[in-house]
């Protein structure tokens, strides 16, 4: 190719892109502009794309369907964090000429992340840390004790069978349930397979969603799974949001029926301000964080850099699906 191409970079929220990768290889060759804002309407974005030749997106932070790839002319290059994305158009991307590629991403940051929510709730950090911090009560909660408690694991990939490792240092005993889910695989983490997810639901004191979206994971946990659960028992979801029915599950820990819930993923991103994730008590709620890690993103951009070099010398490597 000839000329020097645009690139844009967007939902930079950390403005974290220039320095977590060497973009000077790209030098007379690509332009490269970073955006730290988040679109959603799909006209505004059209219209800040539609000079790009190149665009780098993070995870499955913005959709690209077939009505927005084909008000992208100038589109040849769209790159995404991983090996996995769900918010892509594949055939629309095809079909407009345009080389879907994708970059490494680590295992460790979302099970890092996992254990940070379920500790943060065992121990009710948000509360007796904000109450200190305030002037409030010392001592407000009864912290649940993970030594000699089950954790029921949703997906046993390679995720799940970390976050499985880890239960079992604490002195956890470990459960597991996926529909495709073998013996041989509990085997070798040191899990045991529960018989189906009524099961895993009912006797496990912390649940951990830990599966990949797609037609049979899409709602799976819903109100009558959650009817399921100990009051006792919390539920944490790092995956995807879709795999559990967000306003039945909001409604269970509103109503005292499950102890509380660690969520890191949600059917809207970025939240709105008044969305009831923000205020429902019992939940212990991030940002989307379980793959936002400086080693991370040194990874997604350092790939980023290498997809783009390769595709200019027409040699695309990581090419999705």
């Amino acid at each position: 190719m000839t000329g020097v191409l645009r690139c844009a970079v967007i939902d930079d929220y950390q403005s974290a892109a220039a320095g977590s990768a060497d973009w000077s290889s790209l030098a007379g060759r690509v332009e490269v502009v970073t955006h730290t804002d988040h679109l959603t309407d799909e006209d505004a974005l059209a219209a800040r794309l539609a000079d790009f030749d190149i665009v780098v997106t993070l995870r499955e932070r913005v959709p690209f369907p077939a009505t927005l790839l084909e008000r992208l002319p100038r589109l040849r290059l769209l790159i995404a964090s991983g090996m996995r994305n769900s918010v892509i158009d594949y055939e629309a991307a095809a079909r407009a000429g345009i080389t879907v590629c994708g970059t490494g991403s680590a295992s460790t940051p979302p099970v890092e992340h996992t254990w940070a929510l379920l500790l943060g709730l065992a121990r009710g950090l948000v509360r007796e840390s904000t109450g200190l911090r305030t002037g409030g009560p010392w001592q407000q909660t009864l912290g649940a004790d993970l030594h000699g408690r089950r954790l029921g694991l949703l997906g046993l990939g390679r995720i799940g069978g970390r976050v499985a490792r880890i239960g079992l240092a604490f002195g956890m005993e470990v459960t597991a349930w996926s529909q495709n889910l073998t013996a041989e695989r509990c085997r070798e983490v040191g899990a045991t397979r529960a018989a189906s997810k009524e099961e895993l639901l009912a006797g496990s004191d912390f649940v951990s969603v830990h599966l990949a979206l797609g037609e049979r994971t899409r709602g799976l946990i819903g109100a009558p799974e959650l009817a399921l659960m100990r009051p006792t028992a919390y539920l944490v979801n790092t995956s995807r949001a879709a795999v559990v029915d967000q306003d039945a599950l909001l409604d269970a820990v509103g109503a005292g029926r499950i102890a509380g819930a660690g969520l890191d993923v949600f059917d809207i991103e970025p939240l709105p301000a008044d969305h009831p994730v923000r205020t429902t008590p019992g939940v212990l709620a991030t940002p989307h964080l379980g793959y936002v890690t400086r080693d991370n993103y040194a990874t997604y951009y350092g790939h980023a850099v290498e997809d783009i070099l390769a595709f200019l010398d027409g040699t695309p490597v990581r090419v999705l699906p």
